[in-house]
């Protein structure tokens, strides 16, 4: 009899170890997500409903801030972080260097956040002016499309300027102290110099980009996690459909998170794209077009496909 009962006793441990160490890997999974100073992460994160959501699959949420797009495909790269979103232009430069992301959602297009400002009292009155002139952007940015597009239309290339390669507060530190003779940055950034020092708009991105807002992962991740991928986009997608029926409720949010006055970042929420949405051709096609243009300005060392790194989501199957 004792020793049915000690059988039984290794089988009940031997379960319960088992089964405490299923718990404990599914805690261990973490999603480490990249996020910038403004957007819809940024609300996604302070409501602290995907969290809530995913640890009902056991995962838990890391949040790292960045200060750039390309700052934050860098950390996606060497693995430092999962997931993020960026503007157009730096999951370009990223496929180029060999990186392991996919695109897995985009916002629509918000032309009006991004835009080349030149001082108040600056004589520049048209892009064509910029010859010769000394310009400060992030390189591999949204806005370094804006430029090259914006230079285009002028008749320009960039040749014919100084690219000065600084991050958003170092571009505005140059700006300000006058170092540089034009900024090309997005909001809240943007906004931030237009109301604080009356920046003036050379150009804006309207008729000439779209300045999309893409979700990108690692591969490896969207592989093995693709449930946790489709609920985070939905979450993303929800708090894009409360920022478009309330823009002031936005404001109220966002504001005190990235340190803003409410009428400055009432002009970025309003200038933001919402709406979370798988990569349409049109829009798969539209950043190609991006590639194939830093591939011909011998930006990037190669071309690219972009169709590629388009992550598809797994076929739900329907029970009958």
């Amino acid at each position: 009899m004792r020793a049915i009962v000690s059988r039984r006793s290794l089988v009940a441990l031997f379960a319960a170890t088992v089964s405490f160490g299923a718990i404990t890997q599914a805690q261990a999974e973490t999603l480490r997500i990249g996020y910038q100073k403004y957007g819809t992460l940024v609300l996604l994160k302070a409501k602290g409903s995907l969290e809530k959501r995913l640890a009902e699959q056991g995962v838990e949420v890391q949040w790292t801030e960045f200060p750039g797009g390309p700052q934050l495909l860098e950390g996606l790269n060497v693995g430092s972080i999962d997931f993020g979103v960026t503007g157009e232009t730096p999951p370009v430069f990223a496929q180029a260097a060999g990186a392991d992301l996919r695109y897995v959602a985009y916002e629509p297009p918000a032309p009006l956040g991004e835009a080349i400002l030149v001082p108040k009292d600056s004589p520049i009155k048209s892009v064509a002016e910029l010859k010769g002139k000394k310009v400060a952007l992030n390189k591999g940015s949204n806005v370094h499309y804006l430029l090259v597009r914006a230079l285009e239309e002028a008749g320009l290339g960039i040749q014919d300027i100084t690219p000065v390669y600084l991050p958003p507060a170092d571009g505005r530190a140059a700006f300000e102290s006058g170092r540089v003779d034009a900024w090309v940055i997005w909001d809240p950034f943007q906004a931030a110099a237009e109301k604080q020092l009356a920046a003036r708009t050379l150009r804006n991105g309207q008729g000439i980009v779209d300045n999309h807002q893409f979700y990108l992962a690692t591969g490896a991740y969207v592989g093995k996690h693709p449930q946790v991928i489709e609920a985070l986009i939905e979450e993303v997608r929800g708090i894009g459909e409360d920022s478009k029926a309330d823009p002031q409720k936005v404001t109220r949010q966002v504001a005190p998170l990235i340190g803003l006055p409410p009428e400055i970042t009432h002009e970025a929420v309003v200038r933001q794209g919402y709406g979370a949405q798988p990569l349409s051709p049109e829009v798969v096609a539209a950043q190609q077009k991006i590639a194939d243009t830093f591939a011909e300005l011998k930006l990037i060392p190669k071309r690219l496909s972009i169709k590629e790194v388009v992550w598809t989501p797994p076929a739900k199957v329907v029970r009958q």
